[in-house]
């Protein structure tokens, strides 16, 4: 599932495909990734702009497309962007194609089609933005502190839920509480000071090293690397890794390193 590292690396391809040129062709192959906009306005308005900068908060890529108006990406859990060809046969699940001045296209690719793409003016994306918490990647600790002290829910949950932080996925809360000695079930408001910034430290490590792989990197010595194995085993101490359901996805833990 793209989470933050997956959408900064979308960004990188953006800003280096689709920076400052000009949207010559707009090919809605599904209209069913539009979110609040036509497949012919979108057309009709997107054809000629041209784009901005690319930027990213959360899991949302953001391109200024002139005019006030934003193309609003969201990746759900099958998303993807791709920088190809004309040439390049398209994929069958290749669901809106961008076509640009001296030829590359942008392709939003998305198999499962849960979230999908926005044509946004600035009040509808300052109410998005709105709803959203601070960047996981720009947070500050003291931010980061306070919004977990005033959570009943475990902190698991907690850090799952975008309006408290943007960007994390399932895979990143597991491998950042694992890397933190943090029981995921204990309630966000019970950690204490001391656990808390323990939390937000190893969040920027994970963070760190996530966004240069462009996706939560299966290490053998993180919890990622192992979690899906036949009979998965903490890379710590070696001791059976336990899972359970969490904030309606698969949570793995383990119940030694995890007190």
């Amino acid at each position: 599932m793209p989470e933050l590292p997956d959408v900064e690396g979308f960004r990188r391809q953006l800003a280096v495909c689709g920076g400052q040129r000009r949207v010559t062709g707009v090919d809605v192959l599904d209209a069913g990734v539009l979110q609040g906009v036509s497949e012919q306005r979108l057309r009709r308005e997107l054809t000629g702009a041209r784009l901005g900068v690319p930027r990213r908060h959360g899991k949302w890529l953001l391109v200024p497309a002139g005019d006030g108006r934003t193309l609003a990406w969201h990746f759900g859990m099958t998303g993807s962007l791709r920088c190809c060809s004309p040439q390049e046969r398209i994929h069958r699940h290749d669901r809106l194609i961008v076509t640009l001045d001296d030829g590359p296209q942008l392709r939003y690719r998305d198999q499962r089609k849960l979230k999908g793409i926005s044509w946004m003016r600035g009040p509808a994306l300052d109410r998005l933005l709105g709803k959203l918490g601070p960047d996981a990647l720009t947070v500050t600790p003291t931010e980061f502190e306070d919004a977990l002290s005033r959570r009943r829910a475990p902190v698991k949950n907690a850090l799952m839920n975008q309006s408290v932080v943007a960007g994390l996925g399932n895979l990143l809360c597991d491998e950042i509480l694992w890397q933190a000695r943090v029981d995921p079930r204990t309630p966000a408001r019970d950690l204490d000071a001391a656990a808390r910034r323990r939390v937000h430290g190893t969040m920027e490590r994970v963070l760190r090293t996530s966004v240069r792989a462009e996706r939560v990197p299966p290490e053998p010595s993180w919890l990622t690397g192992r979690r899906d194995a036949s009979e998965p085993t903490c890379p710590r101490c070696g001791r059976p890794l336990e899972s359970m359901r969490m904030a309606g996805r698969r949570t793995v833990w383990c119940p030694h390193c995890q007190t």
